[in-house]
C-alpha cells in the first residue's frame, strides 16, 4: 500500500487533470488555451524518429501528423502530403536535393521508374546525387550552385531525361555511358539549359517535336555522340564547346524547323567524325545561322546537303553561315558566272533584223562557273538570283564581236534585268565595216531581289536592214 501512494504522489506532482480535460506536465495550471502544458527548463519534446523509407511507409497518415525524418535531417508535418518544416523563410516550389532519396515522393508519383518532377518547382541540386531511374521534367526547374561540385550521375542504364522538357543551370550532368536525352514533345515544350557540363554519356541523345531549345554556355567532355535535333520550332545554341575528347556526330538535324542557330563556340571532328550533319535537307522556314563558330578537325566538318545546296558549299539559301574552318555562305557572298563555249576563231552567230533590244543567244553555247545562290539557264545566257535578301550587284561582261553588212551603224551592247535594258550599262560601238573586230566592255550596278534575272542584250541604233552578229567570246560576272 506504501508504494501505490508513492506512485500516486510522485503523479500528482506532475500531472494535473481538470474539468475541461487539460493535462499539465511540470505545472498545476495549463495554459487555457493549450490540451498539453508541458513545463521543462532541461528538457524538450522528442517526437518519433524514421527514415524516409518508414515515413513514406506510414499507412493513411492523420492530417497534423508530425515526425522526425532522419534521412533528411528535418521536421514533417502531413498536410494532403508530406510537407517539411524549414528552419527559415525558403522560397515555396522547391527542394533542396542532398541526396537521391529527396526525390522519393518524385519517383512514387512516377510510379517507380520514373522521377516526376512537380511542375514549376525549383529542384536545387546539392552535391553528387546518383539516379537510378530517369527524370522526367514536366516543366521543372534544375539547378546547381557551382557546376564543378554539383554533379547529377545517370545511374538509370537509360536516357536521363525523358518525357517532357524543363530547365537546367549550373550543373555536371554525368551519362552513365548512356544518352542523356530521349525527350519528343507536343510541338510547344521549352527546354532551356545553361552554364553545364555533359559528360560521359553514349549520346546527346534525341530531341524532337519542342518548341524552343536554348543551349548556353555548354561544354561537352568525352561524349560518344551528341545530338539529334528535328522538327523544333526554334532552336537556339550559343557558345558550345564540342572538343576532341568528344566522338561522332555533335549535331544530326532533320526535319522542319522555323528558326535554327548556333552561335560562338568550337567544333572538333577528327577523322572519320562529323561536325553538323544537314545530309537530311532538314526545311527551314524562316531563317537558320552559323556564326563565329570555328570548325576544326581532319573529319566531315560539315556534311551538306543532298540538295539545295551549290558545288563547294553545305547549305541552302536558307542558311547564312559566317565560320572558320567552312565556307562562308550568305547572300553577301551571292557570285555567278557565265561564258560562251562556241569556239573562239569562229564564235557563234545572231542575226538582228530590228531596231529593239534583243537578247544575245543565236546558235550559241554557254556554260558556268561559280554559282552561288545564282543558277542559269544553259539554252539562253540568263543568270537566276536565288538568294533571300535584295542585294546590289556589280556586273562585268566582256564581249569580242563582229557584225557584217552594218557598215557605220551604231550597236549598243547592255545589260537587262527582267528582260528590261538598264539603261545606265550601254556599251556603244561604231561598226565600221564587215571585218572589223571589237571588243567590248559593260560594267555596272544591277539590284535585284530572289527571282530576278539578268542577261547581255545587243541594239541596233542606226540602219536598216538585217545584220549578222557574230559573237567570238562572251563572259559575264556578277557578285
Amino acid at each position: 500500500m506504501r508504494y501505490i501512494i508513492t506512485i500516486l504522489s510522485l503523479l500528482g506532482c506532475f500531472l494535473t487533470l481538470n474539468m475541461t480535460a487539460q493535462v499539465g506536465i511540470n505545472t498545476t495550471s495549463p495554459d487555457p488555451s493549450a490540451v498539453l502544458d508541458i513545463q521543462s527548463e532541461v528538457g524538450g519534446v522528442l517526437t518519433p524518429r524514421m527514415t524516409s523509407t518508414q515515413r513514406l511507409a506510414i499507412s493513411t497518415p492523420a492530417q497534423g501528423l508530425l515526425v522526425y525524418d532522419i534521412t533528411l535531417e528535418s521536421f514533417y508535418y502531413y498536410e494532403s502530403g508530406w510537407q517539411r518544416i524549414s528552419i527559415n523563410n525558403s522560397r515555396v516550389n522547391y527542394k533542396l536535393v542532398k541526396d537521391a532519396s529527396d526525390l522519393a515522393e518524385e519517383l512514387a508519383a512516377g510510379g517507380g521508374s520514373t522521377y516526376l518532377l512537380n511542375s514549376n518547382f525549383l529542384y536545387e541540386i546539392n552535391g553528387t546525387i546518383v539516379l537510378g531511374a530517369p527524370i522526367n521534367m514536366n516543366g521543372a526547374y534544375i539547378e546547381g550552385v557551382d557546376s564543378s561540385q554539383d554533379i547529377l550521375v545517370n545511374g538509370s542504364g537509360a536516357a536521363l531525361f525523358q518525357g517532357e522538357a524543363g530547365r537546367i543551370r549550373n550543373l555536371t550532368i554525368s551519362g552513365g555511358g548512356a544518352p542523356i536525352f530521349d525527350i519528343t514533345g507536343s510541338g510547344s515544350d521549352l527546354l532551356v539549359v545553361n552554364n553545364s557540363v555533359f559528360t560521359g554519356a553514349s549520346s546527346m541523345g534525341t530531341l524532337s517535336s519542342l518548341g524552343t531549345v536554348f543551349f548556353s554556355i555548354i561544354q561537352y567532355v568525352n561524349n560518344n555522340n551528341g545530338f539529334n535535333v528535328s522538327d523544333i520550332d526554334s532552336f537556339f545554341m550559343s557558345n558550345v564547346f564540342w572538343t576532341t575528347s568528344n566522338t561522332g556526330t555533335f549535331a544530326t538535324v532533320s526535319g522542319t524547323f522555323n528558326n535554327f542557330q548556333i552561335a560562338s563556340g568550337r567544333i572538333e571532328a577528327d577523322a572519320g567524325e562529323v561536325g553538323v550533319d544537314v545530309s537530311a535537307n532538314p526545311i527551314i522556314v524562316n531563317e537558320a545561322s552559323l556564326n563565329g563558330l570555328s570548325f576544326v578537325g581532319a573529319g566531315t566538318l560539315v556534311s551538306r546537303y543532298t540538295a539545295g545546296s551549290y558545288t563547294d558549299f553545305s547549305f541552302t539559301t536558307d542558311w547564312n553561315v559566317n565560320c572558320s574552318g567552312i565556307p562562308t555562305e550568305t547572300d553577301d557572298q551571292s557570285t555567278a558566272n557565265f561564258y560562251s563555249t562556241s569556239a573562239i576563231t569562229t564564235g557563234f552567230t545572231q542575226t538582228i533584223n530590228t531596231s529593239s533590244a534583243v537578247p544575245i543567244v543565236g546558235n550559241g553555247a554557254f556554260d558556268n562557273t561559280e554559282l552561288f545562290r545564282f543558277r542559269s539557264n544553259p539554252a539562253n545566257n540568263r543568270l537566276i538570283y536565288e538568294g533571300k535578301k535584295v542585294r546590289n550587284f556589280q556586273v562585268n561582261a566582256s564581249l569580242s564581236i563582229r557584225v557584217t553588212n552594218a557598215g557605220n551603224d551604231f550597236y549598243s551592247f547592255i545589260i537587262a534585268k527582267n528582260g528590261v535594258v538598264v539603261d545606265d550599262s550601254d556599251a556603244l560601238v561604231l561598226i565600221e565595216n564587215d571585218t572589223q573586230i571589237q571588243s567590248v566592255s559593260i560594267n555596272t550596278v544591277v539590284t535585284m531581289n530572289s527571282g530576278d534575272f539578268i542577261e547581255i542584250y545587243a541594239q541596233r541604233l542606226t540602219g536598216t536592214g538585217s545584220d549578222t552578229l557574230v559573237v567570238f567570246s562572251e563572259n559575264l560576272t556578277i557578285r
